[in-house]
């Protein structure tokens, strides 16, 4: 499953940062607008430390993880919907992503410079969600009229679509966010082409100082976030951007003095996987360990198709195991001799940790 979540923000905000430390890549992020013009993008690995576990029972060839793209998107600017800055180049990339990452700065620096020479997160957020909002009313306005053209001519289906566009464009004209609205239930079936900007799940990272525990924007932001139900996390970019510049037993050694349990970023993967409503099932032979990412509530059928189209068209059965049974029995045949293994169809909902080996007809 190919995942994409696109990092915005006003320029300035810490995007590169938290980009060069989510894919330990040295790209630029200068400080002056616009340093990103073309998206810089990264594959990078999905922390899971199940994986591990399974491989050091089975000894495979190889060890795979699961993966997701992060994209690094060039600073938004007011007017961004109405082509300011790099406006329609902004919007066009973000509406190649699966999820939003909108960095919102919460620091003082005089030697950063800030668009409006203010920091203030609230607006800034603001500001970079009015745009998405105005760019998604001109998206639904057109696809409104070429829709009325069809249910004009008694077109069942085109009238519902037209009916249910004209209620999202009423929303979205009150300042409604599209992933608050009451047609986001019903996307799938009346407005999945639009692609609209604001239906896409967003988390608001805070960036942050480091040595500031107490951060007067960071108490700003969480509170308007919790007025508003939105998704915070606090990072200090540009120490996790150092972290990420560690070897491993650097790393290891360098959080356990500082009283650290889990880097920023693997909680901002593992959010993001929360954000995209996503779980991981393993497939585990001699010769590869693997971890597959799928949609909550997908069938066993699917998660075939996952990793590879002919196990969907052929499928027979799925052997399945929890994670909890594979590590207690020592694998697949430990769990089958202690009944712990079960045969499931097609229609299974795979659960997070399942091990999972298909069978199919070729």
């Amino acid at each position: 499953m190919n995942l994409k979540c696109g990092i915005v923000g006003l320029p300035n905000v810490g995007k590169s940062t938290l980009f060069n430390a989510l894919t330990s890549a040295s790209i630029d992020a200068q400080n002056f607008p616009f340093c990103t013009i073309e998206p810089n993008k990264r594959i990078v690995s999905v922390p899971d430390e199940r994986l591990e576990k399974i491989s050091n029972i089975i000894n495979p060839q190889s060890t795979l993880p699961a993966t997701i793209e992060f994209v690094d998107i060039a600073g938004l600017v007011k007017g961004a919907s109405k082509g300011e800055g790099l406006g329609n180049k902004f919007l066009s990339h973000i509406r190649e992503t699966q999820a939003i990452i909108h960095v919102i700065r919460c620091f003082d620096d005089s030697n950063v410079s800030h668009v409006d020479n203010k920091i203030d997160p609230i607006q800034d957020l603001q500001v970079v969600e009015t745009e998405l909002l105005l760019a998604d009313i001109e998206t639904v306005k057109t696809a409104k009229i070429k829709t009325e053209r069809i249910a004009n001519s008694g077109d069942k289906e085109a009238i519902k679509k037209y009916e249910n566009i004209c209620l999202l464009e009423n929303e979205l004209n009150k300042g409604v966010q599209g992933r608050d609205s009451s047609l986001f239930e019903l996307r799938e079936i009346y407005i999945k082409d639009l692609e609209l900007l604001t239906m896409k799940p967003c988390l608001y990272i805070a960036n942050i100082e480091e040595k500031n525990k107490n951060n007067f924007h960071l108490q700003k932001l969480e509170g308007y976030a919790k007025l508003n139900k939105l998704k915070i996390l606090p990072l200090c970019n540009q120490f996790e951007a150092e972290i990420a510049e560690l070897n491993e037993k650097e790393d290891l050694l360098f959080l356990k003095d500082l009283g650290v349990e889990e880097i920023g970023l693997n909680k901002l993967i593992h959010k993001s996987y929360e954000l995209l409503d996503l779980v991981t099932f393993f497939s585990a032979e001699p010769n590869e360990v693997r971890a597959w990412t799928i949609k909550h509530g997908a069938t066993a059928g699917k998660a075939a198709r996952e990793i590879h189209t002919d196990f969907e068209k052929g499928f027979i059965s799925a052997d399945i195991m929890t994670f909890e049974d594979f590590l207690k029995y020592k694998g697949e045949v430990g769990a089958r001799s202690a009944g712990k293994l079960r045969s499931e169809g097609s229609d299974y909902q795979v659960k997070d940790g399942d091990i999972i080996h298909f069978r199919f007809n070729v």
